[in-house]
């Protein structure tokens, strides 16, 4: 097997020196990069259904009481 290769990007003629030197451009495309998901609608979904499990085994219990 063979070991690992390294690539090399060709964007340009910029390499890191050039870009420690101006870090503003270093900032602007570590933040483009970033993931950041919404999940507002997740976590609605979820205590929806956690409000829904909870009455229904509040209901069964209810009700095995009746049965007894």
């Amino acid at each position: 097997m063979s070991g690992k290769v390294k690539r090399r990007v060709s964007g340009g003629t910029s390499t890191s020196v050039e870009n420690q030197s101006n870090p503003t451009l270093a900032r602007r495309f570590s933040t483009t990069t970033e993931f950041n998901p919404d999940y507002t609608q997740i976590k609605v979904g979820l205590k929806r259904i956690g409000i829904l499990a909870a009455s229904f085994i509040a209901i069964l219990v209810i009700l095995s009481f009746f049965l007894k």
